[in-house]
């Protein structure tokens, strides 16, 4: 004998009725109550991932963003390949605008950077992404001095004795930077506007096509990542003067900061993961449960303190809070700067 379920009416309650034979008209009422928002993180949490995961790098390989990246996809257990694309352009613009569009399944990240997340914002006229809006903080995953280098044959050894050349000779003297809006470039802006001084900005497609013209003589100074700059300087290829962070790093506990003889200075870059806005907070879970275990293994963390970077692994709802922060303070140093990227 087949068994149907009456409409609901003030006599006939399903609640009374086994659910399997009701169920036509319970479904409504579980969503109703918020229950069967739970099925959809819990089905996306069990089918994620279906597919290799593809982590887009904002800029060429050798830097720091691409160094964590890897360092990510050689060591997460997700059940599907990490693969890295390095999508460089723009200061980082052109990486970062390909995830926001991506499908918001987790399949596609961004190793976002204080340039792509926090300073682009306010130096380009016209944005191909909103930093905020278009993006879902998964984890911060480590943050890094700018060292601040020279060519060996210029004649300083030190930050004053840097000030009094460029002093001296007005526009004489050339930085480099890996792209426009990058940490590297913003630090070079707020050290001339902090010092009153000149220098003329070359920006490149990436540091690879930087660090040759620095050691060659066609520009002269350089705010590079901590990891990239500290081994070139070890080996004697570029001259380190000092370093960025209000504090020295354990990395390079010699090697003064800026702010010791610019009292204030302190321009640092971080790196986070972003996903596509949207993507379920299973998802995201997921992956920063994935990126607090892999940052967390001894060998990973005595590589990234090698490098000079300092891990400090955040949870999505941390991420977003320090982002804001940075946003915040990044406007107002470009525009105490005057720097434009258009």
């Amino acid at each position: 004998m087949r068994t149907t379920c009456s409409p609901i009416t003030p006599a006939t309650t399903p609640v009374a009725r086994p659910w399997r034979r009701c169920s036509r008209w319970l479904a409504p009422l579980v969503a109703a109550t918020g229950l069967a928002a739970l099925a959809p993180a819990a089905l996306a949490q069990q089918g994620f991932p279906s597919k290799p995961v593809r982590m887009v790098v904002t800029f060429p390989s050798g830097g720091a963003p691409d160094i964590l990246a890897r360092l990510f996809a050689d060591k997460a257990q997700l059940g599907q390949p990490i693969v890295v694309d390095n999508k460089p352009g723009a200061g980082g613009n052109i990486g970062a605008a390909d995830v926001a569009k991506a499908p918001a399944d987790g399949h596609t990240l961004v190793m976002g950077t204080v340039g792509t997340h926090s300073i682009n914002g306010a130096l380009y006229s016209k944005m191909p992404y909103d930093m905020v809006r278009d993006f879902a903080p998964v984890a911060h995953i480590a943050s890094a001095p700018n060292l601040l280098v020279v060519n060996n044959d210029l004649p300083v050894k030190t930050v004053p004795e840097l000030v009094a050349y460029m002093k001296a000779n007005p526009d004489k003297l050339s930085f480099g930077s890996p792209g426009v809006g990058t940490s590297v470039h913003i630090s070079g802006e707020l050290f001339k506007s902090m010092t009153g001084t000149k220098m003329q900005h070359v920006p490149y497609k990436g540091r690879q096509f930087a660090i040759p013209d620095l050691v060659g003589g066609q520009i002269q100074v350089m705010f590079d990542n901590m990891p990239s700059a500290l081994p070139m300087a070890k080996e004697g290829k570029i001259r380190a003067l000092a370093q960025t962070t209000a504090r020295r790093s354990a990395a390079a506990p010699d090697v003064p900061t800026v702010a010791e003889s610019v009292p204030g200075f302190e321009a640092t870059t971080w790196f986070a993961v972003f996903a596509p806005a949207g993507t379920p907070p299973a998802v995201v879970a997921r992956l920063n449960a994935e990126m607090k275990r892999v940052f967390a293994l001894p060998d990973v963390l005595d590589k990234l303190k090698m490098l000079g970077l300092e891990p400090w692994i955040s949870s999505p709802e941390e991420l977003g809070t320090f982002q804001a922060s940075e946003i915040t303070k990044w406007a107002k140093v470009v525009k105490e700067s005057g720097a434009r990227a258009d």
